[in-house]
């Protein structure tokens, strides 16, 4: 999932350069809702894993 908001974050970076706003205003906010769900899932699996007492790597 960290890899689909990487890409959209690319994607929003090469549509900025170009300067096709509306493209690169959806890619960027598409990437920013992707990389915050992949944080609540990070930190949800970190807290499952502490609760069961195994080391979260």
């Amino acid at each position: 999932m960290l890899g689909w908001a990487l890409t959209f974050l690319v994607i929003a970076l090469v549509a900025a350069l170009f300067g096709f706003g509306g493209i690169a205003g959806a890619a960027a906010g598409i990437a920013k809702i992707i990389f915050f769900v992949f944080l609540v899932l990070l930190v949800i699996s970190l807290v499952a894993g502490a609760l069961r007492g195994k080391a979260p790597l």
